[in-house]
């Protein structure tokens, strides 16, 4: 029987104070509070769609801004998620998907390859959802890129809402990210010419 898949990983500074549980072979269950209401609906997308069992917490220093607790959402999901993927044994390593969410569509590609890189393309139709700052959204993907080692391309084709976009944004990227961490019986070990990543 195959080894669960799961990580929990917590996380604590000064600034912000974070705990995520994941479980790549779910049914998409999620519990998300981390104080940032879009952040907690793009979270609750990605594991529904990516049919990933997610469970986060997180406290931060809203009160100055929401540039803290977004970096080290990434960082977290990201150290939570290379935790569940273990030895990386049999996964598929690449994912992408091209997605629509009405006017909007987002295209995300990525390399489960232990070397990080983001490629983010997208300029958001406006600088704000509410109180969030949008540019924050590349803060968050870097963080998850370094802490998954992940190659990460992001690219909006196409936008004129905003949250259209980024709501196509993570859909797409929960379901390259599934695609990639889906396993393949003719993958021995693991998918690699070197034999390692």
């Amino acid at each position: 029987m195959a080894a669960e898949r799961k990580a929990e990983f917590s996380r604590k500074t000064k600034e912000t104070e974070i705990s995520v549980k994941i479980n790549l072979d779910g049914t998409g269950v999620s519990s998300i509070s981390s104080g940032i209401p879009f952040m907690d609906h793009m979270l609750e997308l990605f594991a529904k769609h990516g049919f990933f069992d997610l469970e986060i917490k997180a406290e931060g220093d809203l009160q100055i801004d929401c540039h803290h607790t977004m970096e080290d959402l990434g960082l977290t999901l990201g150290s939570a998620l290379a935790d569940a993927l273990g030895d990386k044994t049999g996964i598929k390593r690449y994912g992408s998907c091209i997605l629509p969410m009405d006017e909007s569509l987002a295209l995300v590609a990525l390399d489960l390859s232990g070397r990080p890189f983001l490629v983010y393309d997208l300029l958001p139709p406006t600088g704000r959802i509410k109180d969030l700052d949008t540019a924050l959204f590349r803060e968050f993907f870097q963080a998850l890129c370094v802490k998954a080692g992940m190659n990460l391309h992001i690219q909006m084709l196409k936008g004129e809402e905003v949250h259209h976009v980024f709501e196509a944004v993570f859909k797409a990227l929960a379901k390259a990210l599934d695609m990639a961490v889906s396993t393949d019986p003719r993958v021995s070990g693991v998918l690699s010419t070197k034999g390692s990543f």
